[in-house]
């Protein structure tokens, strides 16, 4: 790992140039990455010894004063990939913040998602005299522009309430030197892009800037080339954040099928802590009323939801009132809920890396973790896909694998979730308390007859 000094470019007046010495650092200390003992010290009280790759790599160039494009998932640790080096620069050329004026702006897409991030940088900058604060929509909008005509250091907001104060003369951006947008497909998926456009455009030019994206699909990529000057591509794959703790399994099975399977596989209370994905927004609101009306407590948290019903729904997920959380791809994002036992996948994602991200939820902080996914008969490319992706054969838990043609990725991708249509083979009786046998034992995944090896469970699939 190349490991680098921590100075801002001489393009911006004042900043001293870069150090352009690297040396090869085979396992880096955050200290070898140019972090000050200041903060090294601070992230070991907090016990924070090694850096994740992410950190590792895209430390160094922003400390160099580079632009960087970082491809990681959420739990890689790409929060402190960013806001380290940022704390870093500003409190090391410590200025009088202008009212209304952020040195620093952070875009998230959620609230939630920008609350986290304000909460870390709080914590890794505690003991510095840098200022933040939090523009985000769903709360009232007078703590903010009174926080903000304090003058702050480290903006962090979603791009609505943003534009909503700049609009109203309460915030200037043509002083900030740092720009940070975090998710960025996210952001795409939402519709802010144009938001986005509007925002950087005030931002002057010899900005220093950074994009994270969980994926890199080519709008992404336009404007990542539209924002970005010669960046340094940080790209953490897939691989390497699919790790073996997660057992995976799938169950292929009937479109209308599906639903029974389900709530068959809850019905077991040993599912502690479940997130449901579905691939569309009324998809896991009739997944949700399905499981109440079953008796199984569920909520559902997606983009139709108001603030406040999402923030009820996760704090009832949180505190264990519900047990199961039915989300979509892009409201998971903003979910930081530990000791998720299981990922379902209902509906297999349009995008394999999606898959990555959603089976991450699960098998954190060096636990067990079970993922199922249900593949109907349409589906089926969109598993080829999400196995060649992880260079994984997911173990097969119930039905059987459609042997004749199949429908192309295309009409896979143009279906819809919970709804009828032709599935594949169904299993859904047969696999269904296969299908949750993990929750019982981490040793006897689903689909596995505890009584024998699991090599002889798994289905060969070299003939798909």
């Amino acid at each position: 790992m190349w490991a680098a000094a921590t100075h801002r470019p001489a393009a911006i007046d004042g900043w001293p140039a870069p150090c352009r010495k690297l040396r090869f650092v085979t396992n880096p200390t955050f200290a070898d990455l140019g972090l000050t003992k200041t903060i090294s010290t601070a992230l070991d009280q907090l016990g924070i010894t090694q850096p994740t790759p992410i950190q590792a790599q895209a430390i160094p160039p922003l400390l160099s004063g580079r632009d960087v494009l970082g491809i990681a998932q959420t739990g890689t640790g790409k929060t402190a990939a960013f806001s380290l080096p940022l704390i870093q620069l500003l409190t090391s050329s410590p200025i009088t913040v202008k009212p209304g004026q952020p040195r620093a702006l952070i875009l998230a897409p959620t609230r939630e998602l920008a609350l986290q991030i304000s909460d870390a940088i709080r914590t890794f900058s505690k003991g510095s005299r840098l200022s933040q604060s939090v523009v985000v929509g769903g709360v009232p909008m007078g703590r903010q522009v009174r926080d903000v005509a304090r003058g702050i250091d480290i903006l962090i907001a979603t791009p609505g309430r943003l534009l909503d104060l700049i609009s109203q003369r309460h915030v200037r951006l043509d002083g900030c030197d740092f720009l940070v947008l975090d998710e960025a497909d996210r952001m795409l998926d939402m519709g802010f892009i144009h938001d986005i456009r509007k925002i950087v455009a005030l931002i002057k030019k010899n900005r220093q800037s950074l994009l994270f994206s969980a994926t890199m699909p080519a709008p992404i990529q336009r404007f990542a080339d539209e924002i970005l000057h010669q960046p340094v591509r940080v790209d953490i794959t897939p691989e390497t954040i699919t790790v073996d703790r997660i057992e995976q399994h799938v169950h292929h099975v009937a479109q209308n099928d599906k639903r029974a399977l389900l709530t068959k596989i809850l019905g077991d209370p040993a599912l502690s802590r479940v997130i449901v994905f579905s691939r569309t927004k009324h998809g896991a609101d009739r997944i949700a009323t399905q499981l109440e009306r079953a008796g199984i407590s569920a909520d559902a948290i997606h983009g139709n939801k108001s603030q406040n019903a999402r923030q009820k729904a996760l704090n009832s997920f949180r505190s264990g009132q519900s047990r199961i959380l039915v989300a979509t791809d892009i409201a998971a994002r903003g979910i930081d809920v530990d000791h998720i036992t299981h990922v379902i996948n209902f509906d297999l994602p349009h995008e394999p890396e999606s898959y990555v991200h959603r089976i991450g939820r699960t098998a954190r902080a060096g636990t067990q973790g079970i993922a199922i996914s249900f593949c109907d008969e349409t589906e089926y490319p969109l598993l080829r896909e999400i196995e060649k992706l992880t260079r994984r054969t997911l173990d097969l838990a119930g039905g059987t694998p459609p042997s004749g043609p199949v429908a192309s990725i295309r009409s896979a991708r143009s279906g819809k979730s919970g709804g009828g249509g032709r599935g594949g083979r169904t299993g859904s009786s047969a696999g269904a308390s296969r299908g949750h046998e993990g929750a019982k034992r981490h040793g006897a995944p689903a689909g596995q007859n505890p009584r024998r090896p699991q090599s002889s469970q798994r289905r060969a699939t070299a003939s798909r």
